[in-house]
């Protein structure tokens, strides 16, 4: 395993690392995943390279030293890397470049895949695209027709991004195989017509970590078990929702790479789902579709996802479902859809990892719009249950790749077309939107400005700096404002990020039993602005001010500094062994902000002796089952199983009640209020979904400004809740309120089924606890590294000592 411990830590933090027998398993582990690993060396980093036809073309298990698919073998990204390497050097079809490093210091790699006579003309081609994504650089229609017909259809296959996902991490190595080698005249017409941009990982970090733990599992009770780390440093399996805020080093490269350097046409974004569902999903997607999305994307989404799922059909393939389970709402997990181009996700139904499952037809599970028991429209042939391999899905993922590129590939000038028409549409304007946004220095936290403005700008948005003061929408604006032109390419990308926005409401049934329906990712707003604590102004018209455009090299970038660590500052971070990326997103905000911390495991509080010389413990948002539980025997390793429940909620409540600080968030709260007695009600907790449901929004938050947690903060502040988190002290417990949910407006953006039970509830509290206090946030601070807003207060729990004022 590569990941260890505590890489990424900052310099002079503690470490108080795993017990003696997680040392010695995580030791075995490494020597086994050694033993067994193919020979490529990891992390070879090739320079771009092409090669001439005659060199014969390597086969992925003359490298990987197995057949793609092989049950119970992985590889690893040093082998998968090595076998690409190896294929670009003798193919004439293949160039092969470096893009960028991961969060831990991998390569990121690029194939671009085409016919060699396209491959001499890349960067003509490059500019073409260019021109296409804007129409004012395209003087008349004479010419726009020229440029598409010299122009390719231009698609991006992008896998390996959720590492337990390991079809996926193979699927580039028969994909480029099958192009290179292949003299079929689909395949001839796919590179006669098409720029294949394959990013053969998303997360070359977690394909290495995800191949090593499946490796030390093999015929060990929890074979095929998910591993109990993050896959993604950071990030885990939020890795996919970053993909407006822009946090991880991995999709800053892509965007800045592959995005933004060939604004592809259509986007195949391979991905895997669990064991009892559809064998594959294909747009179009449920209702809902975020309505900043352009309705030709919509109807070409829907045009092309149901074209390949025939093409599947055609070849006898069963299980393929269309218009089911997946929604369009998310932009977090959707950026081709506000660049001009579609985004076709295929979701192909998992193993155990690399081992075979049996899944009888009878335990199949019903999805959202379709049950795989029976056919209907939009699943017209179901799979009849069985063995379920590898193999099978990586057939599946293969096939269904190819029938992208097969099925656009005979359309390419329809394609480009639309995709011109949609830069046209953006240029001239939407009906709803302002005509521009005003983005003025911030009161607080010029960092939040920076923040949003660095977002705007990597994601292909114009923005302008006023060189001089203006009035606008009935107020002043001094110089040094951003100014965001909402005529442009990307205006779709801009509206996303700073316009608040209602969630659509839906339900299950009617009447009074009806249940709220969440969307599929549970987030129900993405107003960047707000969550960052930007301000962002519509206006009804363009400024007429001096401005300088905002250039790629001189944006600002964004900053971390809200907490200047103390002398002697020390967060004890708890970490579960059921990964929480929550966890993780506090260790990127520490990181960032210089927050010295140690990472604590369950060991460490079950042996008990917490240090009393830390300033905090934090316990990130986690289920309290999970947190009270964790692994159970027989699901993994026994040095991965228990939880907190017992010991562990004793060495914390002694830890407080000796003069610490207990930080939890969320989930934790539920956990905290249980385990240590605290005198704090939940009146959310128990209501069912059809009184109250918070799948994912930005509320408001009113801040008790004389509380010392709150020392300049702002009084008012958006923040981000997930659950039914909120908090009521009892009488006579001595706890302090630091903030409330507002009252009017409570939610900001999104949706909160029943949001009267939320208004005016407790948001934050501090409740004494011996000589130490306990500090309860309902509400997210975190999250996923966006609630800039909001985490201060968080921050300034942790620095703070002993009990409240």
């Amino acid at each position: 395993m590569r990941a260890g411990e505590d890489r990424g830590r900052p310099a002079g933090a503690s470490s108080f690392g795993p017990s003696r027998a997680t040392r010695a398993f995580l030791a075995w582990l490494a020597l086994a995943a050694a033993v067994v690993a193919p020979p490529a060396a990891r992390g070879q980093e090739a320079p771009p390279q092409r090669a001439a036809a005659d060199r014969p073309l390597p086969l992925p298990e003359d490298v990987l030293g197995f057949q793609p698919g092989e049950p119970r073998r992985l590889a690893d990204w040093g082998a998968i890397s090595a076998y690409l390497d190896t294929l670009a050097a003798a193919s004439d079809r293949i160039v092969l470049d470096t893009i960028g490093r991961s969060t831990l210091d991998r390569p990121l790699t690029l194939l671009t895949i085409s016919s060699p006579r396209n491959l001499e003309r890349l960067e003509e081609l490059r500019e073409i695209q260019a021109r296409l994504a804007d129409p004012r650089r395209i003087r008349d229609a004479e010419e726009r027709a020229d440029l598409v017909r010299r122009g390719r259809l231009v698609v991006a296959v992008t896998a390996g991004l959720h590492s337990t996902e390991v079809a996926g991490s193979l699927l580039p190595v028969r994909l480029a195989y099958r192009l290179a080698s292949s003299d079929a005249p689909d395949v001839q017409r796919i590179l006669d017509e098409t720029v294949v941009l394959v990013v053969p990982s998303l997360n070359p970090d977690g394909t290495d970590l995800v191949a090593d733990w499946y490796r030390a599992t093999i015929d060990m009770p929890w074979e095929g078990s998910p591993p109990p780390f993050l896959y993604h440093h950071y990030a885990g399996h939020d890795n996919n929702r970053d993909w407006y805020a822009f946090t991880l080093a991995e999709t800053r490269a892509v965007v800045e790479r592959v995005h933004l350097a060939w604004r592809p046409h259509i986007v195949h974004d391979v991905h895997q789902q669990g064991t009892h569902a559809s064998r594959l999903f294909l747009p179009p997607w449920i209702d809902p579709i975020e309505p900043n999305v352009d309705p030709l994307l919509v109807g070409a989404t829907n045009a092309l996802g149901t074209a390949v799922a025939w093409s599947l059909l055609r070849e006898g393939r069963s299980g393929v479902l269309v218009a089911g389970d997946f929604d369009a709402w998310d932009p977090g997990r959707a950026w081709p859809l506000y660049h001009g181009a579609v985004r076709i996700l295929s979701e192909t139904a998992s193993a155990r990892l690399a081992t075979p499952v049996t899944v009888p037809f009878e335990q199949l599970e019903a999805g959202r719009g379709y049950d795989p028991k029976r056919a209907s429209w939009n699943f017209p042939r179901p799979w009849p249950g069985g063995e379920w391999t590898l193999a099978d899905a990586l057939s599946m993922m293969e096939a269904a790749s190819l029938a992208v590129l097969r099925e656009a590939s005979g359309r390419r000038t329809d394609w480009l077309r639309t995709f011109v028409a949609v830069g046209e549409r953006a240029v001239a304007g939407r009906p709803g939107r302002p005509a521009a946004w005003a983005i003025p220095p911030a009161a607080h936290d010029s960092g939040a400005v920076e923040a949003l403005v660095d977002a705007l700008v990597t994601g292909g948005v114009e923005v302008e700096r006023s060189a001089e003061a203006f009035r606008a929408a009935g107020r002043g604006f001094p110089a040094g404002t951003y100014l965001v032109p909402m005529r442009q390419p990307y205006a779709a990308f801009a509206q996303v990020l700073l316009a608040p926005k209602p969630y659509p409401p839906a339900f299950d049934g009617r009447g009074p039993d009806a249940t709220p329906v969440p969307p599929y990712g549970w987030s129900t707003a993405h107003t960047l602005a707000l969550l960052l604590g930007a301000e962002a102004v519509p206006l009804a018209a363009v400024p007429a001010v001096p401005a300088e455009p905002v250039r790629e090299t001189d944006r600002p970038r964004r900053r971390a500094e809200m907490l200047a660590a103390e002398a002697g500052t020390l967060i004890g971070l708890y970490r579960p062994w059921v990964p929480a990326e929550n966890e993780g997103w506090a260790r990127w905000w520490f990181d960032r902000a210089g927050v010295p911390y140690a990472v604590l495991r369950d060991e460490d509080l079950v042996t008990g002796g917490l240090p009393r010389d830390w300033t905090a413990i934090l316990l990130p948002s986690i289920a309290a089952n999970a947190l009270a539980e964790g692994w159970q025997p027989g699901e993994q390793p026994p040095a991965y199983t228990g939880g907190l429940a017992g010991e562990g909620a004793r060495a914390l409540r002694s830890y407080v009640e000796g003069g610490g600080t207990l930080v939890a968030i969320g989930g934790a709260t539920d956990f905290a209020i249980q385990a240590l007695g605290l005198p704090v009600d939940q009146p959310l907790r128990d209501l069912p979904d059809e009184d109250f449901l918070a799948p994912g929004a930005i509320v408001s938050l009113a801040v008790d400004s004389a509380a010392a947690v709150a020392a300049g903060t702002p009084r008012r502040l958006a923040a981000w809740l997930n659950g039914p988190y909120a908090l009521q002290r009892r009488p006579g417990s001595g706890a302090r309120v630091i903030a409330r949910f507002g009252a009017r407006p409570t939610v900001l953006s999104g949706w909160v089924h029943g949001e009267s039970h939320l208004a005016g509830a407790t948001a934050a509290l501090e409740v004494p606890l011996g000589r130490g206090r306990v500090v309860l946030f309902a509400f997210d601070p975190l999250y996923r590294g966006q609630a800039r807003a909001s985490v201060p207060l968080l921050f300034a729990a942790l620095a703070r000592r002993g009990l409240p004022d």
